[in-house]
């Protein structure tokens, strides 16, 4: 069930209850790829940063350890010990994204493993089933991710085949969540809105999937190398033609400013590996803007990452242990500054959610963007 409980133009700040437990949103969901977030960051100091959902991929997950063998530990959140929500992606992205080692077919994509070679068939049956036995609490459509710069008829082509994949991914869901051994018999399906930088072959798209009544919608292949002209243009077009009574997830986005621009535009959930990723090279984000500690200013600066943060970073360490540690290859110091940054991610979405309730997202988006683009370097 999806409650909204304020709004301030089309920015919404709602709950959303699954069956392991109610995410408040709009939400950033913390990217951990093969049932872990990379930088060592556990389960445990997810709880402790404030994350709601942990977000994992379905491709990696059954390519290793392999789906079948975490269905015999009772599925994700038993064999990564987590009591809270997952999202798994449908694979889709990385299938596509493997251009060279794949072949695209009516009935699914047959591709060569990137960790071994073996051949591999993923279909929209295939996805659902996997997603099934992973028991996650949000399971995505398998689709084709097009890129935003392939021609009209091809995009074409492809979202008519990605709607036909939605309604088999539909019907697989259903027949799953009916079998007595499924893990996960509450396991929700989003649809994915695709059609690349074209507005109406979006807007036909979204028309299309919100008939077939899902428990949300994603809008995907954005970020994938359009600007973010682009990216807002196509969201203020496309989000007005989704389901108003169900999340909007808008994938694999980003940076602070974008997230805040997709808020401000109706959009709840998203995912991106900018933090982390950011994190592990010590690119660090605060209120202030990005800092990178590998500057040469930061040898003896005592000073926590960003004052007043109470993330477990900031409250203990400095900018100076931590950037020796970065310097001397330790562990230690790419998992403080993935720890620093998710917790400003998932504090940011905090203040916007209060924002929206107090009725002052607007200037709270104005002021956030303004601090942050004056820099601290």
């Amino acid at each position: 069930m999806y409650r909204i409980i304020a709004q301030e133009g089309r920015a919404k700040r709602a709950e959303f209850h699954t069956v392991h437990g109610v995410i408040q949103t709009p939400v950033f969901m913390n990217v951990g790829t093969a049932a872990a977030i990379k930088g060592a960051v556990s389960t445990l100091d997810l709880k402790e940063i404030g994350t709601q959902v942990e977000l994992s991929n379905t491709y990696h997950l059954h390519v290793r350890p392999g789906d079948r063998i975490i269905k015999q530990f009772g599925g994700l959140h038993k064999f990564m010990v987590w009591d809270r929500p997952i999202l798994t992606d449908s694979g889709g992205f990385q299938v596509f994204s493997l251009s060279s080692l794949r072949k695209i077919k009516e009935e699914g994509v047959s591709f060569h493993s990137h960790v071994d070679g073996r051949k591999i068939f993923m279909g929209p049956e295939e996805s659902m089933q996997i997603q099934s036995n992973l028991a996650s609490t949000i399971a995505m459509a398998f689709d084709e991710c097009p890129s935003s710069k392939a021609d009209r008829a091809y995009v074409q082509n492809s979202v008519d085949r990605t709607t036909r994949w939605l309604k088999r991914c539909k019907a697989e869901m259903d027949r799953l969540n009916a079998l007595p051994d499924t893990i996960n018999k509450q396991q929700m399906l989003f649809g994915i809105n695709q059609g690349a930088v074209y507005d109406d072959i979006r807007i036909e798209h979204a028309k299309q999937i919100s008939e077939l009544d899902l428990e949300g919608y994603a809008i995907g292949g954005l970020a994938v190398g359009e600007t973010h002209e682009e990216m807002y243009r196509v969201l203020d077009s496309v989000v007005p033609y989704l389901p108003k009574d169900k999340p909007t997830y808008l994938m694999g986005v980003g940076t602070p400013a974008n997230i805040l621009e997709s808020v401000e535009r109706g959009v709840d959930f998203f995912d991106c590996v900018y933090p982390t990723r950011n994190g592990r090279h010590a690119h660090l984000y605060t209120n202030l803007g990005k800092i990178n500690l590998f500057n040469a200013k930061y040898e003896l600066d005592d000073k926590p990452i960003e004052e007043g943060c109470m993330c477990p970073t900031c409250r203990t360490y400095s900018r100076a242990y931590i950037r020796h540690l970065l310097k001397a290859k330790e562990m230690l110091g790419m998992r403080l500054c993935v720890l620093h940054n998710l917790y400003f991610y998932n504090k940011m979405m905090e203040e916007i959610r209060e924002a929206i309730e107090e009725k002052r997202f607007a200037s709270y988006k104005a002021e956030k963007l303004y601090r942050m683009e004056q820099g601290c370097e």
